[in-house]
């Protein structure tokens, strides 16, 4: 009865908590801005600066031309503009098309209002549906918003399109290992019911405001509860199927299995679980709000692989492994295949074999400085073409590249005319201007007097550069040196500026988080395996192999996609995931290594092992690798590059360091490797 109504429960939970899985969207936020902390220069400025204006999202309209815009295309550009003032959502006055110097342009500019309450892609697509060529100039929206609503279509294919192809790519995958045409849909069941559960639990803890949610975490999560929760579901179905060849009871077979392959799973969904958790103690918001987001699929993954599939299974019996039916008795087909000579090899040339496997992996990581993640401009962020992206280049062509997106200076009343000196005389500076105070009636042509609240100014800086370049970086990174000078209350904030602090703050957390996470890892494996020697070893293989990725991958990035560079984050990412997912394998393997070396001996217990989780961990692996790569279909460079770090440095994991390295070198130091436990002593 058990089984039965573990079964209904997680099906009725499942009705309940699968929906939630597509609305995870509704609560998840995309401003890049939301999560700098709170002690970030720019956001000291955004606070500020709601103080003198109700705080709103600027859209760039732009025209380009190959050749001069006539004045009729001009009156054209000024009429849509008029019309674009009516879409809902823009608040303030529009001022007439402004022409570039070489007149083969238009550019007019328009505010989302601080009190429109709808999507930014909204306004963004009606804008979009009222612009249209004008004397030959082809159109484009692009600014502030027109990022924000670019970004966002981008991330809405994570709700489908993600885990979709992540759900059918894993599918394939079991229907290849398992050669059965009913228990991958066992399997596939438990990652989409443990998915529904994590969906609904942070869909709460989202729109509660317990915690923040973006489109990255999002798409993360759902990509580890699928491939958690299959390699989960893998290991302890080969346990079970173990089992089933040497009791006729299959509730006996479960009953064992479970019990054999609780404790690996247990250890390792509290390994990564414990590694993501390390993220709260980054400065960046996205970087926090990760960590437990993550760490709840996670939960949620090792709660269905241990419930309802035993469930499941125990009810199918052997008709779940239909054709190939384990019976009693029945020959181990994994002690004569691939795994058998593998642990020959291991056997016959252990040190040949870890030496040459560890300068494979050193000569790797020697192209680790190829790596550049200096971070990326904005307009790099998407893979394909983007009119936000076109539009940007068409405005740095025809104007200063910041029009539209400048950098703000908040400075005392008093320091006004020498911050204005000091701005203008700033290379990469195009201009400044005072916020004006606002004033009613018709212009007198005098200039209005600065805006001043609560003894502060601010001024407004066009950069030469484009807001989201490098360049632009440099120029706000001068500013502050220079501005700072002049006292500590003269403060530079804006998108660009928000860019530098996030760039600043992630690598703060690299340095920080990275050591954290691996004294994490090696305290849980210590307790694990009763041994000091071994965790040490593991994880030190491990963090080899993540060098060996890193460098692999600046190869890659460069020569073959053309990637110049990456975000600062995406390291720190790719760490905690391949540090944290690459133990698991080790903990698959070394766990029934103990167990068997406790009867056979160490060297034996290592053969064994090897044999025996051979399979079932490659499989894992080659599932994990798969369901990352789905990342690939949306289209951010963040998600991409993850991608490629984590599928890749997850198969190396799996085929070359838990499969060659780390029995080839157990085996060489023997009964040793569990020192100072008491199984050393047993040869």
């Amino acid at each position: 009865m058990l089984p039965i109504a573990l079964v209904l429960l997680w099906l009725v939970l499942g009705g309940l908590a699968g929906p939630f899985a597509g609305k995870l969207s509704e609560v998840s936020e995309n401003d890049n801005a939301a999560f700098l902390p709170e002690s970030a220069e720019s956001t000291e400025v955004a606070a500020i600066e709601e103080k003198f204006a109700p705080e709103s999202v600027p859209i760039v309209i732009i025209w380009e031309s190959d050749g001069p815009i006539s004045a009729e295309g001009r009156a054209a550009a000024a009429q849509q503009l008029d019309a674009v003032s009516k879409v809902e959502g823009i608040e303030g006055q529009i001022s007439p098309p402004v022409p570039s110097e070489d007149g083969d342009a238009l550019s007019g500019f328009v505010q989302v209002g601080a009190s429109y309450e709808g999507d930014i892609e909204t306004v963004v697509d009606d804008i979009r549906g009222v612009v249209e060529e004008v004397d030959g100039a082809t159109p484009y929206v692009t600014g502030p918003g027109g990022f924000a609503a670019d970004l966002g279509a981008a991330f809405g294919g994570i709700d489908g399109i993600l885990l979709g192809v992540a759900l059918a790519v894993v599918l394939v995958i079991l229907l290849i290992v398992y050669r059965s045409p009913l228990l991958p849909f066992a399997v596939l069941l438990t990652s989409v019911l443990g998915l529904g559960l994590a969906a609904f639990v942070v869909y709460q803890l989202a729109d509660g405001g317990v915690l923040d949610l973006n489109g990255q975490s999002q798409g993360i999560m759902s990509i580890l509860v699928v491939g958690a929760a299959t390699d989960y579901a893998l290991l302890l179905v080969a346990r079970y199927r173990e089992e089933l060849r040497v009791h006729d009871d299959r509730f006996s077979a479960m009953l064992v299995a479970w019990r054999r392959a609780l404790r690996p799973i247990i250890a390792s969904g509290s390994t990564v679980i414990l590694g993501l958790l390390c993220l709260l103690l980054s400065d960046l918001t996205s970087n926090r709000s990760l960590g437990p987001v993550a760490a709840l699929g996670i939960a949620a993954a090792m709660l269905s692989a241990l419930t309802f599939l035993p469930a499941a299974l125990v009810l199918l019996g052997r008709v779940a492994f239909w054709p190939f039916k384990p019976h009693v008795g029945t020959a181990k087909p994994e002690e004569s295949g691939v795994w058998g000579k593998v642990a020959g090899q291991v056997e016959r040339r252990p040190r040949r074999l870890w030496v040459g496997a560890t300068l494979a992996l050193v000569a790797a990581a020697a192209f680790v400085p190829t790596f550049n993640a200096s971070g990326v401009s904005q307009s790099d962020l998407f893979l394909g073409e983007v009119e936000a992206v076109q539009g940007q280049e068409a405005l740095a062509r025809h104007f200063p590249g910041g029009s539209g997106s400048p950098a703000v200076v908040v400075a005392p009343e008093d320091d006004l005319e020498e911050v204005v000196k000091v701005v203008e005389g700033t290379d990469g500076v195009a201009s400044a201007m005072p916020m004006a105070e606002r004033t009613s009636g018709p212009p007198t042509g005098d200039a209005p007097p600065p805006m001043v609240v609560d003894g502060r100014v601010v001024v407004e800086v066009t950069l030469e550069d484009a807001a989201d370049s490098h360049a632009a970086e440099e120029t706000v990174r001068t500013l502050r040196d220079e501005l700072h000078e002049l006292g500590d209350d003269v403060l530079v904030g804006g998108s660009t500026a928000q860019q530098v602090d996030g760039n600043d703050v992630a690598e703060r957390d690299r340095t920080v988080i990275i050591p954290v996470v691996l004294a994490v890892i090696l305290l849980v494996l210590i307790l694990l395996l009763r041994s000091v020697l071994a965790p040490v070893l593991l994880v030190a293989t491990t963090v080899l192999s993540f060098f060996s990725t890193l460098g692999v991958a600046g190869l890659v990035f460069t020569h073959v996609f053309g990637w110049e560079g990456a975000d600062p984050s995406v390291p720190l990412y790719a760490f905690v995931f391949l540090v944290a997912l690459g133990i698991d394998y080790n903990i698959f393997l070394m766990t029934r290594v103990r167990e068997e070396s406790a009867r056979r001996g160490t060297r034996q217990g290592i053969l064994h092992g090897l044999v025996v989780t051979g399979g079932v961990i490659t499989s894992a692996g080659i599932v994990l690798a798969a369901t990352f790569s789905a990342l690939a279909v949306i289209p951010i460079l963040f998600l991409a590059q993850l991608a490629f770090l984590v599928a890749f440095g997850v198969l190396l994991d799996a085929l070359v360091v838990r499969s060659l390295l780390v029995p080839a070198l157990s085996y060489d130091i023997g009964s040793r490797i569990w020192w100072p436990s008491a199984l050393q002593r047993r040869r």
